[in-house]
């Protein structure tokens, strides 16, 4: 195709006045001129400005190749549709805790009512701040061509379980969640293994855990119940602290729907502990939120700016609450 293009110019350059019979004009002083000249004399006569370009665009080429094969990878997000999350940091030493309550409220009852704790079901306000394994392992979920993580699921000692179906029913919960294929294995980066090795330790534990010892293992500085990730609890313990009294009552967004909520809090502290530190806004008013926003307090920007004035924006975008990075898989 590059010759055929460069065909025409090329036959007007060495005969601009030739005949629509498509013969050049015959010269003999020319043409033994053109005998006369080095090879490089008569690739500059024949191709004239262009002998001059081509070098530069090939030294321009070369170059960009090689910047193409060795420049960094980085992260990309992968498409799907619904809410499509920024790339994660992995292997980022943080000890951080990422989730933790809002701070900027000064009266959360009147500037934050969709933060507070719904009424419902009783659960134990204080445990005993020590966790125990939940027996139980999975095989590998997803591609894991990045990362395969694996996780422990734990209950604080001190919980009463029994009303929520047991260890056992919090477990399945959170095994089933990351094996669905709306969540993380999505990402062909992302693979999860669940195990319940003492020998083995996991890259974070999955840990039930009553209010109290949630806000000491994420801060209290504005009363909401939360949920976190801390990557240095009692230093060499990754914890994601799922607060019980949330999983038993849910979040206002969630109007209601307590197995949505209990997806989308296991989803979310998850996603803290695989690489997604930021929070997500609204991106769309009227759109599935992106699971990264922090739902259990509410799923409008105008909210969210409140506490965190330097990712959101109050623009008076408001979403749908939304349990799945990937809802649409």
């Amino acid at each position: 195709m590059l010759r055929n293009e460069w065909r025409e110019p090329l036959r007007a350059q060495r005969d601009p006045v030739a005949g629509d019979t498509g013969r050049p004009r015959s010269n003999r002083d020319e043409h033994r001129q053109w005998r006369k000249q080095t090879w490089l004399g008569r690739f500059v006569s024949t191709y004239g400005w262009r002998a001059y370009a081509l070098p530069v665009l090939a030294v321009l080429t070369a170059i960009v190749l090689f910047q193409t094969v060795t420049s960094p990878s980085t992260v990309e997000p992968v498409d799907a549709a619904g809410p499509v999350q920024g790339p994660p940091t992995f292997d980022a030493s943080s000890t951080a805790i990422i989730g933790a309550p809002p701070k900027g409220l000064t009266q959360f009852d009147a500037n934050l009512p969709t933060g507070i704790l719904p009424e419902g079901g009783a659960f134990t306000e204080a445990g005993a701040k020590t966790w125990h394994v939940v027996p139980g392992t999975s095989p590998r979920v997803g591609e894991g061509t990045t990362k395969t993580f694996t996780y422990t699921v734990e209950v604080e000692d001190g919980i009463d379980t029994a009303a929520i179906g047991g260890d056992e029913a919090f477990a399945r919960m959170v095994t089933e969640t990351l094996a669905n294929p709306k969540s993380w294995t999505h990402n062909p980066q992302f693979a999860f293994v669940r195990t319940d090795d003492p020998a083995q330790a996991p890259d974070f534990r999955i840990s039930l855990t009553s209010p109290i010892t949630v806000r000491e293992g994420c801060g209290y500085d504005i009363q909401l119940e939360a949920s976190c990730y801390n990557p240095a609890y009692l230093t060499d313990q990754p914890r994601v602290f799922v607060n019980e009294a949330r999983w038993v009552r849910g979040a206002v967004p969630f109007q209601g729907d307590i197995g949505s909520y209990r997806q989308y809090l296991i989803n979310h502290e998850v996603g803290h502990a695989i690489g997604y530190q930021r929070h997500e806004p609204c991106a769309e008013n009227g759109a599935l939120a992106p699971i990264m926003m922090q739902q259990t307090f509410s799923t409008s920007n105008d909210d969210d700016a409140k506490f965190d004035p330097e990712s959101v924006q109050a623009d008076g975008k408001t979403c749908r609450f939304n349990p799945w990075p990937y809802p649409i898989a």
